[in-house]
Parts: C-alpha cells; sequence; structure tokens
C-alpha cells in the first residue's frame, strides 16, 4: 500500500514538473493591436525620428486630413516619412523660404491615396501619383525595385525605403526615406527665357530726302530754275545795253 502511495505521488510529481517546464518555454503572446483610430502624429513619434516632418504635417494641417481620411473616410493611404536627419541635407534656410502653399504641397508630395505593400511597388505605374496635385509633370515620382529595395526618384533626389514604421491591413502604410521628396515643380529653377526681338530699324529722315531739298523739290529742279533765271536776267542786261546804244 505504501509502495503504491510512493508510486502515485511520484507520478504526479512528475507531471507538475514537466508542465512547469513546458510553460516557462513557452513565448509570451503578442501584444493585441492598438484599439481607436489611427493617429498619423503618434504613429511616427514611437520612434522619435521624426520630429520636423511632424511639424510640417501640423503646420500645414495635413496630420488632421490624413487622420480623417483614414477614419471618417476609410480611405487607404501611404506616408513617406523623412527621418530629422534627412532634412539636414536641405539647404540652409530652404523649409523657411517656402511659402505656406509651397509647404503644403511638400507635405503632399509624401502621401499616396493608396495602400501600397512592398511586393506592390513591383506593379505601380510611373509616375506614382501623389496628393501634391498640379499633374505628375510638376511633381514626378518614379519607382524602381532592386530585389526586394524599393527605391524612388523625383528628378532631384534619389532616395529608398529604409524602414516600415507601420503598415496595417489595407489602410495604412509608413516607411521611412532617408531624403525629403523635392518635386520639379517647387524646386527646379524656372527656364531662362529667350531675350525680346530687337525692334526694326528705321531709316534716317535725313538720308531719305537729298541733302539740298527740304519740300520734295530735287536738285535737278533746282539748277534748272537757277539757270532759266540767269538766262532771262542776262537777256534784259543786253537789250538795256542796246536801247543806250541807240540812244547815244
Amino acid at each position: 500500500m505504501d509502495q503504491m502511495l510512493k508510486q502515485s505521488l511520484s507520478s504526479l510529481l512528475l507531471i507538475f514538473f514537466l508542465h512547469c517546464i513546458t510553460t516557462s518555454g513557452q513565448s509570451p503572446a503578442p501584444a493585441p493591436a492598438p484599439s481607436g483610430p489611427i493617429n498619423i502624429v503618434s504613429v511616427l513619434k514611437k520612434s522619435g525620428k521624426y520630429s520636423t516632418f511632424i511639424r510640417l504635417l501640423k503646420s500645414t494641417q495635413i496630420d488632421d486630413q490624413i487622420n480623417s481620411q483614414l477614419n471618417d473616410l476609410n480611405q487607404a493611404l501611404t506616408v513617406f516619412a523623412p527621418t530629422d536627419s534627412a532634412f539636414s541635407y536641405l539647404k540652409p534656410g530652404m523649409l523657411n523660404s517656402l511659402t505656406d502653399q509651397q509647404k503644403f504641397q511638400l507635405v503632399q508630395f509624401h502621401v499616396v491615396p493608396s495602400f501600397l505593400s512592398i511586393p506592390q511597388f513591383q506593379t505601380v505605374g510611373n509616375p506614382l501619383r501623389t496628393q501634391a496635385g498640379g499633374g505628375t509633370a510638376q511633381f514626378p515620382l518614379n519607382i524602381t525595385m532592386s530585389g526586394n529595395q524599393v527605391n524612388m526618384t523625383t528628378g532631384l533626389v534619389n532616395t529608398s525605403l529604409t524602414d516600415t514604421v507601420y503598415s496595417t491591413d489595407g489602410q495604412l502604410a509608413v516607411y521611412e526615406i532617408d531624403r525629403v521628396l523635392l518635386s520639379e515643380g517647387l524646386f527646379r529653377p524656372p527656364a531662362a527665357q529667350a531675350p525680346a526681338p530687337l525692334p526694326p530699324k528705321t531709316s534716317d529722315p535725313s538720308h531719305a530726302a537729298p541733302s539740298g531739298s527740304d519740300d520734295g523739290v530735287s536738285d535737278d529742279d533746282s539748277s534748272d530754275a537757277k539757270d532759266r533765271l540767269n538766262y532771262a536776267q542776262n537777256l534784259v542786261s543786253f537789250g538795256v545795253a542796246i536801247i543806250v546804244q541807240l540812244q547815244l
């Protein structure tokens, strides 16, 4: 009896020990997905690398626009988020020199009105349409793939996706880039205009008319008139001389 009891206790202890080992070796359950509406600023703040981009989102109120598109309109979006170091490559004072409208278009150039997963970049058409407006001629964004690397160019800037910041089930994708996307519509110097043609040369009136005439009478006509006058004077003088001789 004692022997059977000991065996039973030994079996229970062995089962309990094995259960403890199995439980302790399991990985903890994943944390539940955050509930509630999506907030683009909250998404970017978690990494602490996008302070400048966040300021632009807030100053242009595009953060509210994005949140409304995601939560109220249930629209899918893709956001390219430049890091703070990406802004350090810009010329000093460039951001401050932009108008409010230009800042708005600059930020919108980093937002695509559709959800793009990494594999989907392989099939997108170029140039990729963004929310900047003005047409793809002013805001061209071309995508190329090299393996799983997504590369993009604006004609002024070349960059690539360096990290996936956030990606949900087909609604919002946020990717990190190491350069600010500068569009040709905002930052390409305008083409130099050709100089206006010179007015045609006008003839000089002093050379158009004969130098000896102010009233349109030619030099030949004037010479003939003088000859006739001299002939008449000579004729009168000759007649007077004859009369004088006859009276003597």
